[in-house]
C-alpha cells in the first residue's frame, strides 16, 4: 500500500495536472492565448529596426556617437550638388566613414514638372539616371520619390491626364531603378504639400500601375498621421513598403519634443514584420538636443509594441 507521503504527491500531480489541462482548454478556445516564448520563459525580443536622420553627412559622427545606423542626405546636396568636384569630395568622405548614407530625399525640384500642360520627362529622367547611378557607387539601398511640387497638378488640369501622365514617367523611370538596382520608394505627402498621391492607397496605385519590384513605397508617419491615415493601412500596404520616415504632427518636430505617440503605427510595422530604416525627417529647433532624446524615444515605443 503506498505511503502517506507518496499519495499526497500523487494528489498534488493530479491537481497540478488539472489545473494546467484546464489552461490548456482555455488557450484552446480562445480565453488565454499565451505567447509561447513567454511560457517557456524565453524573453520576448523587443521590436526594434535601423534607425537614421535626414540631414547632412557632416552629422554622421555625431549620429553614429548616439545609436543611430545611417544618414539619410538630400539627392541634390550630396548626388548632384551644384560644385562639380563635390560628389567625389562627398563619396571620399564616405568611404573613410563607416556610416552608410542609406536613402536619399529632395529627389527632383519642383520646377520639373511630372505632371500638366508642360512637362519636363526627359530632363527628370536623366537627372534620375544620374541620381540612381551616384546612389548605388555610394552603396545607398533607396531614393525616396517624393517631390511633390514636380507632381502638384495645376488648377483646372484634367486629374485623370494627369495621372496617365505621372504614370507614363515612372513607367520609364522604374527600368532605371533596376538597372542602378537602388529602389525607388514613392511617397504618398499629405494635402498640404501637394494635390496628388496622398495616401498609402494613393501610392499603392501608382505602383502597380508601373509593376516594377525596384518601384516600392515610402511610408510616412508624419504624412498618415496629418492625413488622419490608420496605421492598418501600413498593414493593408505592408508588401510594398520598402522605407519610412516619422515625425510629430503639429509642426513636423523631432519624437519626444511635444510628445506623439507613434506606437500604433510602429505596431502595424511590426505586424508586417518591416525591417527597413526608419528615419527622423524633421523640423529641428536644438538639433543635438532634439536628436538625442529623439532616439530614446522612438526606441523606447518600438519596444513597447
Amino acid at each position: 500500500m503506498p505511503s502517506t507521503h507518496m499519495q499526497n504527491e500523487h494528489q498534488t500531480s493530479r491537481r497540478t495536472f488539472l489545473k494546467g489541462a484546464t489552461g490548456l482548454l482555455a488557450t484552446v478556445a480562445g480565453l488565454n492565448v499565451v505567447d509561447p516564448q513567454i511560457s517557456s520563459g524565453q524573453p520576448t525580443a523587443a521590436f526594434s529596426l535601423p534607425l537614421g536622420v535626414c540631414t547632412s553627412y557632416d552629422k554622421a559622427g555625431l549620429l553614429q556617437r548616439l545609436g543611430y545606423s545611417f544618414v539619410e542626405e538630400s539627392v541634390g546636396r550630396f548626388l548632384i550638388p551644384d560644385a562639380a568636384d563635390q560628389y567625389e569630395m562627398n563619396r571620399r568622405l564616405l568611404q573613410k566613414t563607416s556610416v552608410p548614407v542609406r536613402s536619399y530625399i529632395y529627389f527632383f525640384p519642383g520646377s520639373l514638372k511630372s505632371v500638366g500642360p508642360d512637362t519636363h520627362h526627359e530632363a527628370i529622367l536623366q537627372r534620375a539616371d544620374l541620381a540612381l547611378g551616384r546612389a548605388s557607387a555610394c552603396g545607398s539601398k533607396n531614393i525616396v520619390f517624393g517631390s511633390g511640387g514636380s507632381r502638384a497638378i495645376p488648377d483646372g488640369f484634367d486629374r485623370n491626364k494627369a495621372k496617365a501622365q505621372h504614370i507614363d514617367l515612372c513607367r520609364k523611370m522604374a527600368p532605371l531603378a533596376e538597372k542602378h538596382r537602388v529602389t525607388l520608394a514613392v511617397e504618398p505627402l499629405n494635402r498640404g504639400e501637394t494635390n496628388f498621391i496622398n495616401s498609402l492607397a494613393d501610392g499603392v496605385d501608382i505602383i502597380r500601375a508601373v509593376n516594377n519590384p525596384w518601384f516600392r513605397l515610402q511610408c510616412d508617419i508624419y504624412h498618415m498621421l496629418k492625413e488622419a491615415e490608420s496605421p492598418d493601412e501600413i498593414v493593408k500596404y505592408g508588401q510594398y513598403i520598402t522605407h519610412c520616415h516619422v515625425a510629430e504632427k503639429e509642426s513636423r518636430t523631432a519624437p519626444g519634443v511635444k510628445g506623439d505617440d507613434f506606437r500604433p503605427y510602429f505596431r502595424a510595422l511590426k505586424q508586417i514584420n518591416y525591417r527597413g530604416g526608419l528615419s527622423l525627417e524633421c523640423n529641428w529647433n536644438d538639433f543635438d538636443a532634439e536628436i538625442t532624446r529623439g532616439i530614446a524615444v522612438v526606441k523606447q515605443q518600438l519596444a513597447d509594441v
